[in-house]
C-alpha cells in the first residue's frame, strides 16, 4: 500500500548563516524523523522550496503554492508540494543609527553622510510547509 505523503517538512530562514553573510534555509522539523526504507529523504530540499533564494523582505508577500518535481537516481519522481508564506521577524541593528554616522573632525569639509543601509525594525522571513510524495495529487495537496 502506498502512502499519500512520504514526508512533511517545515523549512525556515536560517538566521545563523545570515550572520556569516550566507542566506539559506534550514529544516526546522520533518516527519517522520527517520527515513522510510523504500523512500530515502531528499537532501537539500530547502533549495527547492525557495527557487529564487532565501531573503528577508521589508514587505509582507502573499502566500504561494507550487509543486516541484524532483527525480532521484532511479528515475523515480518525487512531488514536493510547497506552501510558502512569510513570518514576522524583528531586527535589531548591531549599532544604533546615531553611531553609524561619521563624527566630524576639525579641518574636514562638512559633507552630509550618505545613508547606505536602511534600518527596518520589522522584516519578513520566508517559511515553507512541504509535502513530499511519490504520487501526483497536486489538487489534493493544495
Amino acid at each position: 500500500m502506498s502512502r499519500l505523503a512520504d514526508y512533511f517538512v517545515i523549512v525556515g530562514y536560517d538566521h545563523e548563516k545570515e550572520r556569516s553573510g550566507t542566506r539559506s534555509g534550514k529544516i526546522l522539523q520533518r516527519f517522520p524523523e527517520n527515513d522510510w526504507h523504500d523512500t530515502p529523504f531528499i537532501e537539500g530540499i530547502e533549495w527547492f522550496c525557495q527557487p529564487l533564494g532565501w531573503a528577508l523582505s521589508t514587505e509582507r508577500q502573499e502566500p504561494r503554492f507550487f509543486v516541484s518535481v524532483l527525480t532521484d537516481i532511479d528515475a523515480n519522481r518525487h512531488y514536493c508540494a510547497c506552501l510558502c508564506f512569510n513570518e514576522t521577524v524583528s531586527i535589531t541593528p548591531n549599532k544604533p543609527i546615531d553611531e553609524e554616522e561619521e563624527t566630524l573632525t576639525p579641518g574636514r569639509a562638512l559633507i552630509p553622510p550618505v545613508p547606505t543601509v536602511t534600518h527596518h525594525s520589522i522584516m519578513y522571513a520566508p517559511k515553507c510547509l512541504v509535502l513530499v510524495s511519490r504520487l501526483d495529487y497536486t489538487e489534493t495537496f493544495r
